[in-house]
């Protein structure tokens, strides 16, 4: 039986306060946002192309009135790059783009985001730096890890071991292996680690490190951690990404990815979660 009160689990409702403080949060997104030259879009909310970004385990299905597969939008990344450059076309020119939207997860999972993806655009500082810009103006100081997931999938390849042993963040089997070089992969935590380490490892390691270095030299704060052996959920991300953590909640994530042979960059901040802080604080 359900109740005239109840809400579906993990859905989302906003009053009093909460409601004030998400209007709050994108009005300044939106705000820092169009000031870095970026154009709203706003995506549909049913799609036929979530399988490109998720587990479709994931996904919320229905069939439209041919009898195709639909889902209600799961993740926004794919379906902006393909609406632009498939869709759009040559009637755009630009190449950055934010959206501040919900997405939705199997069962009943609501979460509502904000959202860029600089198309075209291989430098994954240029989205972090603008994230922080929206994080800077709510007063927000989470930690910023950041991973290359080249690297446990290179690892995984090299020792004939489970991704999965990366994907359940399984530190203690990778221990067992007893293998000096990982075991200080797996420790590592700041940029000036990986010179120690960097020698000990083969030239396709290497430059999966590096690539690390590099982007942690061009962003501007002062609370990042590294995390070489984190593997991300997300299909789509093809070497560096990076999240934001407030104790044990998610504020935001990020990364370089490809599709359809076009090189972009983008995050998402978690509006919900946000709040959530805002309002402890």
């Amino acid at each position: 039986m359900v109740y005239e009160h109840e809400i579906p689990s993990l859905t989302r409702l906003y009053f009093g306060k909460s409601a004030q403080l998400k209007r709050k949060i994108e009005a300044v997104a939106s705000d820092i946002l169009s000031q870095q030259k970026y154009e709203e879009i706003v995506t549909p909310l049913l799609t036929y192309h979530q399988h490109e970004s998720l587990d479709e385990k994931e996904l919320i299905r229905f069939s439209d009135s041919q009898n195709h597969i639909i889902t209600l939008r799961a993740d926004s990344t794919i379906d902006v790059v393909r609406i632009i450059t498939r869709r759009l076309g040559r009637s755009v020119v630009q190449n950055k783009w934010f959206y501040i939207q919900p997405v939705f997860r199997y069962p009943s999972h609501e979460q509502y985001q904000i959202g860029a993806e600089c198309i075209n655009e291989s430098d994954l500082s240029v989205a972090i730096n603008d994230s922080i810009k929206i994080l800077d103006q709510l007063a927000q100081k989470p930690l910023l890890q950041i991973s290359n997931i080249n690297i446990p999938r290179l690892i995984a390849k090299k020792l004939g071991i489970e991704l999965e042993v990366f994907k359940a963040a399984n530190l203690e089997a990778l221990l067992k292996l007893n293998l000096p070089w990982l075991s200080k992969l797996a420790y590592l935590q700041d940029i000036d680690a990986i010179d120690d380490v960097i020698s000990e490892v083969d030239e396709e390691l290497q430059t999966e490190l590096e690539k690390i270095k590099s982007l942690v030299q061009k962003i501007s704060y002062d609370n990042i951690v590294i995390a070489p052996l984190y593997y991300a959920k997300m299909n789509y991300y093809d070497h560096l990404f990076f999240r934001y953590i407030a104790g044990n909640k998610t504020l935001g994530t990020g990364g370089n990815y490809r599709y359809k042979d076009v090189d972009s960059t983008g995050f998402a901040l978690y509006t919900d979660n946000i709040i959530e802080e805002l309002i402890k604080e």
